[in-house]
C-alpha cells in the first residue's frame, strides 16, 4: 500500500482560530485523517510545511511511520526544530496511524501496546474567557451542574501577557480563583492556566496566594525557554506545576526530565510529533514520577480522538483537555463523535481513530482569516505601568 495524495483542509469554527486537518489517500482506497495544531495568524505557515513535506510522504508505505519521522528530522529539517514543522508533521503522522488502524481493523491504541484504562478523564476548557469573576463562576457552575464536569481549567489573570505585573493584578487573579472555587465547591478540580506569562517572582507570589483554594495545578507559570525558572516556581509552591505545550519532540523534554523541573507535563499531540512521539515522551516521564496530561487546544474531533488513543496507553496519564467552545460545530461533521459523560470519554472501538469525517458537512465551515489581532503600542503600556 502506498500514499497517493495529501490534502490540507483548513476550516473555520466561528471563533478562536482556524483548524487544520490532513487527509491522506492510498492506492488501497483507505483514507486517513490527522490534525495539525494551529494558531491564529500562523495557519498558512503550517499549511506551507505540509505542502513541502508532501514530497516526502507521497509514494511511501503508510506503515513506515517511525522511518518518516526520522528522515524528516534528518533530511527535510536537517536537525532544525520549529513549531510550524512539528505541527505539520504531527497531522501527517496521525493520519498515517488512522490508515494503519483501518488496514488492520484495529483501534490505534491496540497497535501501540493496548489500553491501560477503559476511559479517559477530561477537563473542560474554553468556557472562562472574558467577563468578570462572577461571570466565570456562573459559567463554571453551569458546566458542573448541567454537564457533569468535575475538572475545569481557565486563565484568571487580567490584562495582556506580561512577565512583570503589579501586585493588584496578581491579587485579582487569586480572588477570581476564589470566586470560582466558592461557586463549584471543594470537590471540583480547578486548573489554573498562566499561559507562560510571568517572571518567577510573580509566579511564586500569586501561587502562594492561590494555595488556599486548592487548585489541581498551576500551568506554564513562566516562559518555556528557561527550565530553571519553572523549576524555581515548582520548588516554592505546594500546587503541582505543569509545562510542556510549547516543547516539541522527546528532545524538547529532556532537560525538563533531567531536572525534574515540573510535576506534570502537557505536550500537545498535534504539535509535538503525533501519536507515537507523545507516547514516547510519556514513557520518558514515567521513571521521573512526572504525570502526563496532554494539551488539547485542537478540535474535539480528529485531535481529540488522536489524544484519546495515545492517552489510553500511558500508565502515568492524568487528565486530557476538552475544548467546550468547539464541540457543537465538531459534532456536526464527525461520525462516532466522542462524547464526554461526567468528565469521562469511553475509548472508541472502531478501527483507526474510531471516528470519521463527513466532508460535505465539514465544507460548510470554510476557511477564512480572522481580523488582525491588536498589537500593543508604547502608549498602550501606560495603563499597565
Amino acid at each position: 500500500m502506498k500514499i497517493t495524495d495529501i490534502e490540507v483542509i483548513k476550516w473555520h469554527p466561528g471563533a478562536g482560530k482556524n483548524f487544520i486537518y490532513i487527509k491522506l489517500s492510498t492506492d488501497a482506497g483507505i483514507t486517513g485523517w490527522g490534525e495539525a495544531y494551529s494558531q491564529a495568524d500562523r495557519d498558512t505557515q503550517i499549511e506551507a510545511h505540509v505542502d513541502q513535506l508532501s514530497r516526502y510522504v507521497i509514494d511511501r508505505d503508510p506503515f513506515h511511520i517511525r522511518h518518516l519521522m526520522h528522515v524528516v528530522h534528518e533530511d527535510f529539517a536537517t536537525k532544525r526544530s520549529a513549531m510550524d514543522l512539528h505541527c505539520a508533521l504531527s497531522g501527517i503522522e496521525i493520519a498515517m496511524w488512522d490508515i494503519v488502524g483501518k488496514a488492520t481493523e484495529q483501534p490505534i491504541y491496540n497497535l501501540i501496546g493496548g489500553p491501560v484504562r477503559p476511559h479517559i478523564r477530561v477537563y473542560a476548557n474554553g468556557w472562562g474567557d472574558g467577563g468578570t469573576a462572577d461571570d466565570k463562576a456562573q459559567a463554571a457552575a453551569t458546566l458542573v451542574e448541567e454537564r457533569g464536569f468535575n475538572a475545569l481549567k481557565f486563565d484568571p489573570f487580567p490584562g495582556p501577557w506580561r512577565e512583570y505585573v503589579n501586585r493588584d493584578e496578581l491579587a485579582e487573579a487569586a480572588a477570581t480563583l476564589g470566586t470560582v472555587r466558592e461557586a463549584v465547591g471543594p470537590d471540583v478540580e480547578l486548573l489554573v492556566e498562566v499561559h507562560r506569562r510571568l517572571a518567577p517572582m510573580n509566579a511564586i507570589r500569586v501561587a502562594k496566594e492561590m494555595e488556599q483554594y486548592n487548585p489541581y495545578w498551576f500551568e506554564e507559570p513562566c516562559p518555556p525557554d528557561n527550565i530553571d525558572a519553572i523549576k524555581e516556581v515548582k520548588e516554592n509552591t505546594t500546587i503541582p506545576v505543569v509545562t510542556g505545550e510549547a516543547h516539541y519532540t522527546r528532545n524538547g523534554f529532556r532537560e525538563i526530565f533531567d531536572k525534574r523541573a515540573v510535576d506534570i507535563i502537557n505536550p500537545d499531540i498535534c504539535n509535538t510529533g503525533g501519536i507515537l512521539e507523545l507516547t514516547q515522551i510519556a514513557a520518558m516521564a514515567q521513571p521521573h514520577y512526572i504525570g502526563v496530561s496532554p494539551h488539547g487546544w485542537n478540535s474535539t474531533s480528529i485531535g481529540l480522538a488522536a489524544g484519546i488513543h495515545a492517552s489510553a496507553t500511558m500508565p502515568n496519564f492524568l487528565i486530557y483537555e476538552y475544548m467546550v467552545q468547539v464541540e457543537e460545530v465538531c459534532r456536526t461533521f464527525t461520525s462516532g463523535y466522542l462524547e464526554p459523560h461526567n468528565s469521562y470519554i469511553e475509548l472508541p472501538t472502531a478501527p483507526g481513530l474510531g471516528i470519521d469525517i463527513d466532508e460535505e458537512k465539514l465544507a460548510q465551515h470554510p476557511y477564512k482569516p480572522f481580523p488582525p489581532r491588536a498589537i500593543r503600542t508604547v502608549e498602550d503600556e501606560r495603563k499597565w505601568h
